[in-house]
């Protein structure tokens, strides 16, 4: 036996064996972040996994199968005018209500299609960075300076950073442009206005069935939050719809499958996730016994999962040991320290602010009641701005998955920039 050939498989076995011996299980603090960690695993699994991943698994399918590779390099490769593949992804966010996490499968979508390294890192970063719902809630919380500010520094930080990216990796980029522009233009075997109602149709059930409680009892929004279900049912019949006009399903699967869902929901009235539960089940099957497009799209679709989700798995554990679950924030790494190291304005205190929200997992609009905790424990409004533009954009979780899409080293760089322009920007906002 080659011993040299099995230092890697000791190395692991003996780090394990470390690690269980030395373990501190008698430590109450220690005990306690593990609790946390599971404690925000659940909770991710309950209000997030079903309602935003699944959704956005779906709408990543489309993209690499509906979607043709000409229409994504059309708007973001190489054949795109720069000025609107960077102003299309910048603004993405705004009709996206997607976290750091569910974005990741749109991300993917778009790049493995063709998109420039700059406009999919534009749209990584703004997707979760500027969504209206989140923008509205920060205004009217924390203040119109804040709301606007985050706005502003938002949009900047998606085409600074997706311009950086594009020129620092520019040989990689060049070589991506040539093999482009040499491609011939495929011919489009369905009009783009079909694939973008279909496209649409999910994208408004991801948003409706999120929408988040508003801080009113009265109202447009509030109504909206009363009926979304409502609303998220009519769009469901929209893509029933669509299913058997613009993809051509099985009509007798999809109008038995619909018939299910609708009894579900007069059965289920007062839980309606277990009627959303029942047409994602009904989905798959329909688009796994569907030949064509349907079960390419559904193969694609479980492709983003199994590759995004174990990743999310592993993250959201780690990222709650070590700050804990939304509800407590009672991680391993004491909270009143937190409060402590992001109070005032000075490089420590926005760098600080960065680095905790690159790596915390924020669900979308969580970080708004989050910060306002913050903020009434003497947080500083630089690092309230920083935290801000690092957090929603980032995680642990969403690092990881990132990292298996574009590489260890363009991570590093990504996550890089943003810490240091979510600390810039926090200095300028503080100063003034």
């Amino acid at each position: 036996m080659n011993w040299k050939e099995q230092y890697k498989s000791f190395l692991w076995i003996l780090g394990f064996f470390l690690f269980a011996y030395f373990i501190p299980t008698g430590n109450e603090k220690f005990n306690n972040a593990i609790f946390e960690a599971f404690s925000l695993a659940k909770w991710y699994a309950q209000e997030h996994v079903l309602l935003c991943l699944v959704p956005a698994f779906f709408i990543a399918g489309v993209i690499s199968v509906f979607v043709s590779q000409a229409a994504v390099i059309k708007y973001f490769g190489a054949k795109a005018k720069k000025w609107l593949a960077y102003l299309v992804a910048s603004v993405s966010g705004t009709i996206l209500a997607v976290c750091s996490c569910t974005v990741l499968p749109l991300f993917s979508g778009i790049h493995k299609r063709g998109a420039g390294l700059g406009p999919a890192i534009a749209f990584l970063y703004s997707g979760p960075a500027i969504n209206i719902l989140a923008i509205i809630l920060t205004a009217r919380i924390l203040g119109f300076e804040l709301g606007i500010a985050r706005v502003i520094g938002a949009v900047v930080f998606s085409i600074v950073i997706g311009l950086i990216m594009s020129f620092i990796y520019r040989k990689e980029e060049k070589a991506k442009k040539d093999e482009q522009l040499s491609l011939p233009e495929p011919e489009e075997t369905r009009p783009i206005w079909k694939t973008a109602f279909h496209f649409f149709v999910l994208v408004a059930i991801l948003v409706f069935a999120n929408w988040g409680k508003p801080d009113t009892t009265e109202g447009f929004w509030y109504f909206i939050y009363t009926n979304n279900w409502l609303i998220t049912g009519l769009f469901g019949l929209a893509f029933a719809f669509s299913l058997i006009f613009i993809l051509k399903l099985n009509k007798f699967y999809v109008i038995t499958g619909s018939i299910i869902v609708i009894a579900s929901v007069i059965i289920f009235s007062n839980n309606p996730i277990i009627s959303f539960t029942v047409s994602v089940v009904i989905l798959t099957i329909i688009l796994s016994i569907s030949k064509g497009e349907p079960n390419e799209w559904m193969g694609e679709s479980w492709g983003f999962a199994k590759q995004i989700l174990p990743l999310l798995g592993a993250g959201v554990l780690v990222a709650g040991f070590l700050l804990g679950a939304p509800s407590s924030s009672n991680g391993i790494i004491p909270n009143e320290w937190i409060s402590n190291f992001v109070g005032g304005n000075s490089v420590f205190s926005n760098f600080f602010a960065s680095i905790v929200g690159a790596f915390m997992y924020f669900a979308t609009l969580t970080e708004v009641p989050i910060l306002q905790g913050l903020i009434n424990n003497g947080m500083g409004k630089g690092p309230a701005l920083a935290l801000l533009l690092a957090g929603p954009a980032l995680s642990l979780p969403n690092m990881l998955v990132i990292r298996s899409v574009i590489g260890t080293q363009k991570t590093i760089v990504y996550v890089t920039l943003v810490v240091v322009m979510a600390t810039t920007s926090g200095l300028i906002f503080g100063a003034l």
